[in-house]
């Protein structure tokens, strides 16, 4: 199954220029290794509305699957990306954040300092990463096994539960 990504980095300094992307790029890097596609990358200052307003249109241009937001997930002030997604998103899907949370904590205890979420805007699933390359890379990995199941259910694909039966 080749899954459709979108990929949003939410930071100033990159948005501005002032810095290269690097967690953006290597999420790309991750997904293209997956052979599924990256239908839209970008980059967005944290601002709630332009965020908010990003992460719907994406969502509902029926052009993803998933989308992966990298930075403002943690306790600045302009930390807003949890709140951008919360915005758009009509269910939450918390244990993917849970297990993401449980696994960095065994790596660093400044992972219980994420405030990272996760949710459903239609068929769409939107996942929060932090902004540091290194997270970006162990939270992906974290997803990696049940990202195609978590698909195939929300496209309502005929064989997504056969398995989830007795």
């Amino acid at each position: 199954m080749t899954l459709r990504i979108g990929i949003l980095t939410v930071s100033d300094r990159s948005a501005a220029g002032l810095r290269d992307d690097a967690s953006g790029p290597l999420l790309t890097t991750l997904v293209e290794a997956q052979s599924w596609e990256v239908v839209k990358a970008g980059v967005v200052p944290d601002e709630l509305d332009v965020m908010s307003e990003t992460l719907a249109s994406w969502a509902d241009s029926g052009s993803m699957d998933v989308i992966l937001t990298t930075g403002g997930t943690g306790f600045a002030p302009r930390d807003i990306t949890p709140e951008a997604t919360l915005r758009v998103i009509e269910r939450r899907t918390p244990g993917l954040v849970e297990a993401i949370r449980a696994k960095s904590l065994k790596i660093t205890p400044h992972a219980m300092l994420s405030r990272a979420e996760a949710g459903i805007r239609g068929r769409v699933l939107l996942i929060n990463f932090p902004g540091s390359p290194k997270a970006v890379q162990e939270n992906f990995e974290v997803i990696l096994p049940v990202l195609p199941h978590a698909v195939d259910l929300l496209k309502e694909h005929p064989d997504s539960e056969a398995g989830h039966r007795l």
